[in-house]
């Protein structure tokens, strides 16, 4: 069987890696615009697919036969091409999202629920809202009757969820909206998948509210779907080893620490391992500002430095699967923290200050390394999601970092 994932924008998907463990068929990445659309339908090499953004209302014309969820919710995101050639029409993503609902715990009765976006994803979370007897379910979108800049009359609202791209990789670290507007929330849900934590379930961890990001929905709506394409039941324990092992590889391992206490050593080491990719964020920055650090530290200041190293984490965290050497004073920039947390888990590596190198670090060399680490030894610790104490041999701090990386991926 010939399955695979149709969109227009598809670099992000995890979704061969899913449909990999769920069951034996190949499954493709077909990234199709909108005018070859037509043609692929009809004529593409496919038996089976699941359907994005932006074509899950497209395709239902070409279903002879819609299952009662996909015409009740007016969105398809699985077909089938049955052995008559015609296409059968399924939406799964109503599964997806319940069991994002269940595991969070929300009780919709009686709520009042906002669904910011109006497109295929919209459709389905209405549907399953409603469904599960929220009070209120109200759109909010950039030209409808409620929108972003009447917000306030919705200040009510207990349920926020989010089926619109803002934050998706890769123009990450952007939310929809600032959730403080919306003072009542309970819970708040974004089907986005990748980065792991978007803006705005970071803001809605920093104000404590429980929240979930997409992961979850998308690997059950892939079981369902591959379910779908096979006619044969897969247990539902299937996608917590799925959820498991998508988290242990593909969340970046952040390596956070002082000057010289051993990051790219360990990071190399880790990497190496894991067969990830390690970037060492110095090399990104020089690479960027076209000259060595110590050198650009010669005419420009400890500000004008700090903003090319937000720029690096920037463009470097928001990628996936990789071991990143921090610069030891990023934690100084609380931008940075949403930069490095939305696709990784921060692990602060401590090391005996008299241990530390300064060679090549013009900060070290300016500053005592005992005051510089009073002052952010609270910032490291703010960042950190584990803090691990240098063995003094690096093979064995690597070993240790990556037992703590699993045990936390896997939550």
């Amino acid at each position: 069987m010939r399955a695979g994932l149709l969109g227009r924008v598809l670099g992000h998907s995890f979704s061969p890696q899913i449909h990999a463990m769920l069951a034996d068929y190949s499954y493709d990445l077909f990234e199709v615009e909108p005018e070859a659309l037509d043609d692929f339908l009809r004529n593409g090499p496919w038996d089976a697919l699941n359907v994005t953004i932006p074509y899950k209302r497209d395709v239902i014309p070409y279903c002879a036969e819609l299952s009662e969820a996909a015409r009740q919710i007016g969105s398809v995101n699985t077909l089938v091409k049955r052995p008559d050639g015609t296409i059968f029409g399924h939406n799964t993503d109503a599964d997806g999202f319940s069991a994002m609902l269940d595991r969070l715990g929300v009780d919709l009765r009686g709520r009042k629920a906002l669904v910011l976006g109006s497109g295929g994803a919209s459709l389905t979370a209405r549907h399953v809202l409603k469904s599960r007897g929220a009070a209120e379910v109200i759109v909010i979108s950039r030209s409808g009757p409620d929108n972003y800049e009447n917000l306030e009359r919705h200040a009510d609202a207990s349920v926020l969820v989010n089926t619109t791209p803002v934050g998706m990789y890769p123009n990450t670290n952007v939310a929809p909206l600032d959730i403080e507007r919306l003072p009542k929330l309970e819970a708040v849900l974004d089907v986005i998948y990748n980065p792991a934590r978007t803006r705005l379930i970071q803001d809605a961890m920093a104000r404590g509210i429980p929240c979930m990001a997409g992961l979850v929905m998308l690997v059950e709506q892939a079981r369902a779907a591959s379910e779908t394409f096979t006619g044969s039941k897969i247990p539902a324990e299937k996608s917590d080893e799925i959820l498991a092992l998508l988290r242990a590889q593909t969340q970046n391992i952040i390596l956070i620490g002082m000057p010289g206490c051993g990051k790219t050593t360990v990071g190399e080491i880790i990497a190496a391992r894991t067969g990830r990719e390690f970037v060492d964020l110095d090399d990104v920055i020089e690479a960027n500002i076209g000259m060595t650090i110590p050198e650009f530290f010669e005419t420009h200041d400890e500000p004008a430095f700090r903003d090319e190293e937000t720029r690096a984490i920037a463009d470097t965290c928001k990628r996936s699967s990789l071991v990143v050497a921090t610069g030891g004073g990023c934690i100084t920039q609380p931008r940075n923290l949403n930069l490095l947390k939305q696709n990784g888990v921060v692990i602060f590596l401590e090391r005996d200050l008299a241990l530390l190198s300064k060679k090549g670090r013009p900060l070290s060399q300016r500053n005592s390394l005992e005051e510089m680490y009073k002052v952010r030894l609270p910032m490291y610790l703010a960042f950190a999601d584990a803090r691990v104490e240098s063995t003094g041999i690096p093979e064995k701090t690597a070993e240790k970092m990556l037992e703590v990386y699993h045990e936390i991926s896997r939550r």
